[in-house]
């Protein structure tokens, strides 16, 4: 896919930014290193009082606790968002109370359950999916021939779930995982995460709607702006590259129709640093240590 953007914001001059080839930059982000120098202890007695006046740990100390959506979130059951809703339903249980309350604390000693069933704190699992056409993102589709979740049923015994969502006829890169922490910070709006679409229309896309899409178009539920935007075949025009942080439901398909387009093919290329390298659909593997280190520093 053709990198030739169209940046969806404009300079002090009010002329449009334009990156031509490769990548898009990506700002470059350094710290200064902070050195920490130790004086020197002039005796060994004073070396030892030093030792002695360290603080040593409580032999009775309490174990940690923390807040109740993050513990089911951290057991696999779902995102922390989505235990709040499980919690202010009544379906999670502390010491076989019922606990209905937000940010209640909990010990991971106690006995914490989700309806009806005890939780432990699982081992976290990570896993790439590249989602055909016609595969159901939710879980909770009854009327859904086939789930995601079908497609990785090999992939782990724990209890793993899509972070974010793709509609039933998009295809692409889909992760599912147990870790809640991770799922909040990759689709809570404020992390900005990077995604990047190739989107087939029904007829060549106008050089004005490309740049009404990178300027920003007003939606329903409010205004909507492409971070970047481009043709991928100059030629025929109805092949887009799309860069959107955006994770408000059916986005794409909605700045497209919003313009009087009919989306044919809508393939996510893209998500906060994964690619499919190569991965046939409806084929998943398990993320590499690094692409999960990574993605915890998002």
């Amino acid at each position: 896919m053709k990198t030739n953007y169209s940046r969806g914001r404009r300079d002090r001059q009010g002329s449009r930014k334009q990156v031509k080839g490769g990548n898009p930059p990506v700002a470059a982000r350094t710290s200064g290193k902070k050195t920490l120098q130790l004086k020197k202890k002039s005796s060994v007695a004073g070396f030892k009082e030093t030792l002695l006046r360290r603080k040593k740990p409580a032999k009775n100390e309490k174990p940690e606790e923390i807040r109740l959506n993050r513990f089911v979130a951290n057991a696999g059951v779902c995102s922390r968002r989505e235990a709040d809703k499980y919690i202010a339903a009544g379906l999670v249980t502390v010491n076989n109370n019922v606990v209905t309350e937000m940010g209640v604390k909990v010990k991971v000693t106690d006995d914490i359950r989700f309806d009806g069933k005890k939780l432990n704190v699982e081992k976290k699992v990570y896993i790439l999916l590249i989602k055909p056409k016609g595969v159901a993102t939710t879980t909770e589709d009854p009327n859904a021939d086939v789930t995601v979740l079908d497609l990785v049923k090999d992939a782990c015994t724990e209890r793993i779930y899509p972070v974010g969502r793709l509609d039933k006829n998009t295809t692409g890169i889909l992760l599912l995982t147990n870790d809640g922490d991770m799922s909040d910070r990759l689709t809570h709006p404020s992390h900005r995460v990077k995604k990047i679409y190739q989107v087939t229309l029904d007829k060549p896309v106008t050089k004005n709607h490309i740049l009404q899409i990178a300027d920003g178009i007003e939606l329903e539920d409010g205004p909507i702006a492409a971070d970047m935007i481009s043709y991928v075949d100059p030629s025929s025009k109805v092949d887009v590259g799309l860069e959107i942080h955006s994770g408000r439901n059916r986005i794409v398909r909605r700045i497209f129709e919003h313009l009087g387009y009919k989306i044919k093919k809508l393939d996510r290329v893209y998500f906060a640093g994964l690619t499919k390298k190569k991965l046939p659909r409806g084929k998943w593997r398990e993320l590499s240590p690094r692409e999960v280190q990574y993605l915890k520093m998002k």
